[in-house]
């Protein structure tokens, strides 16, 4: 078989046997995910926030959540902003 088209077992490929889905830093963002989710569910209850004019009452967890949901928003922009540039 040609270099081209043989396979390589599992343990001397190119990334010497590690699974390339399960990086460090998918694992370190994994657990902040779940630490902001338990954070977010502990805290439910009612608070009153002030979106520029009306007073809204809403659950502490939904507006957590929807904080979360911006920043991560924001923060896939700009770092899709940044590989476009390069």
């Amino acid at each position: 078989m040609s270099p081209k088209t043989s396979k390589t077992s599992g343990t001397g490929g190119k990334h010497g046997g590690r699974n390339p889905a399960m990086t460090p830093g998918r694992i370190a963002v994994l657990v902040l995910a779940v630490l902001c989710l338990v954070f977010i569910f502990q805290n439910t209850d009612d608070t009153e926030i002030r979106l520029l004019i009306p007073l809204v009452t809403v659950p502490l967890w939904t507006a957590l959540l929807a904080m979360g949901i911006i920043g991560a928003l924001c923060g896939a922009y700009w770092a899709y902003s940044r590989t476009r540039r390069r």
